[in-house]
């Protein structure tokens, strides 16, 4: 398997990274991040809302 050379020239460029590992470590990073925030956008109007919840009543005392 092959990384194609003209994306990882420009990720370098863009991200004014050093190495090929920290672009690609970056790059990797960035993806999940923006997988999991689709995750939650997904999950918009799925799930009830309880109006009555008490959030402060959950925490408890400190």
């Amino acid at each position: 398997m092959a990384i194609d050379d003209n994306l990882l020239k420009t990720a370098l460029v863009i991200s004014g990274l050093k190495t090929k590992k920290d672009t690609v470590n970056l790059a990797l990073d960035e993806f999940i991040q923006r997988r999991k925030r689709q995750e939650v956008i997904n999950l918009f109007g799925k799930i009830e809302f309880d109006k009555d919840y008490d959030y402060k009543k959950s925490r408890g005392k400190r």
